[in-house]
């Protein structure tokens, strides 16, 4: 593994008298969710109850969580974009755009962290829509001592680079899926096992479907799969929405937090909802490309499903597979996922006390069964 990189020192931009404040007091189960309380907050009614209006929050002085985070990975050079390298404009001003919004060369930029030894197994992890690999934080150091484990943050995501629609990369389900077939082939060129959660799973399985040599196991947490899960959740199909769906996206508090804890009954502690703000903090372009994966997941979303539920249930598919459910997901009901196992030969792991995003919910736990998963 390469040497860690060297944080990036980042600054809000807004003065420490205009931090956004949640409109209505906190709710008592809030107020006692600090990063110096108990590791778990639970939350057993529909939202976070918060509502912002835009706008960022500025950051505390020092390291955070954010930089410790980017210090343990690597940049890896994967998928070429295309186009003529033109300079990306705003798409309202047209006014040439900042550096987080330009392709940064002739190869994308991919951010990775990697855990374990290069001897070991590979299992590659992938987050889901809208999370980052920071997701796996609790999942990786539990592989470590029997795989070569690497998360990564998807183009448009994270650390990874964040082209301006149109100029490199337009974030549709068919470009992701070929470049995820490009960041295999530099970070995985040998057999491995793949974990993927949520939206992004139907692209994972499509591209499963040409490399059934390549994979050892599949993995699939709270996927999308049936007809009910083909339409987006309103907390992530508001980005998607004309104009004002270009707001929501620049801000940082729905486009993170927001998004994220309505999924699921628990709610992150402070220092973990730093690192998910971060780029939207930094730069306009995670939210342009928010906004755009949001309308291609509305635009393909229900023929992805379709097709992955065709070739988990085609004859020529023999790859082992098994779906993980946390049964607290708020996104994507339960309802006909053992049906549609029924008679095939994938497995099901349920987990009782996690959301949509089972790895932030229960990390150590999912990353327990993984293993056991692996080991057969």
């Amino acid at each position: 593994m390469a040497p860690p990189l060297a944080a990036p020192r980042f600054h809000a931009t807004l003065p420490r008298g205009l931090l956004l404040r949640p409109r209505k007091p906190l709710p008592s189960w809030r107020r006692a969710a600090r990063p110096d309380d108990q590791d778990l907050y639970v939350d057993d009614d529909i939202g976070d109850g918060f509502s912002f209006s835009g706008g960022k929050y500025a950051e505390a002085e020092g390291p955070s969580k954010a930089d410790e985070w980017f210090a343990q990975g690597r940049m890896v050079k994967a998928h070429a974009l295309y186009g003529n390298k033109e300079k990306a404009k705003d798409p309202f001003f047209g006014l040439t755009m900042g550096s987080g919004s330009q392709s940064s060369g002739d190869v994308f930029n991919w951010f990775c962290v990697e855990a374990g030894s290069s001897s070991n197994p590979t299992v590659l992890l992938i987050h889901g829509f809208p999370s980052q690999a920071y997701s796996y934080r609790n999942v990786l150091p539990v592989l470590s001592d029997k795989y070569r484990s690497i998360a990564f943050d998807w183009l448009g995501f994270g650390f990874s680079d964040k082209p301006q629609p149109k100029y490199g990369f337009d974030y549709t389900l068919d470009e992701y899926t070929s470049a995820l077939e490009s960041l295999i082939d530099a970070v995985a060129p040998d057999k491995l096992s793949i974990v993927v959660q949520g939206y992004f799973a139907p692209i994972v399985v499509k591209y499963a479907k040409d490399h059934q040599d390549k994979l050892n196991h599949l993995i699939l947490v709270n996927p999308p799969i049936t007809d009910k899960h083909a339409k987006l959740p309103s907390t992530l199909a508001c980005f998607s929405n004309f104009l004002l769906g270009e707001v929501f996206s620049q801000d940082p508090l729905r486009a993170s937090d927001k998004a994220l804890t309505s999924s699921g009954p628990y709610m992150m502690k402070e220092e973990d909802a730093t690192v998910y703000r971060r780029p939207y903090l930094v730069s306009g372009a995670s939210g342009f490309a928010l906004n755009a994966i949001t309308r291609a997941m509305g635009k393909d979303l229900k023929a992805y499903i379709e097709s992955m539920r065709s070739i988990l249930s085609s004859d020529s598919w023999n790859t082992k597979t098994t779906i993980c459910w946390g049964l607290r997901d708020r996104w994507l009901t339960y309802d006909g996922v053992e049906d549609f196992c029924d008679g095939l030969k994938h497995s099901i792991v349920q987990l009782p006390m996690a959301g949509h995003h089972a790895q932030d919910d229960r990390g150590e736990e999912l990353g327990n069964i993984i293993k056991r998963i692996l080991r057969g």
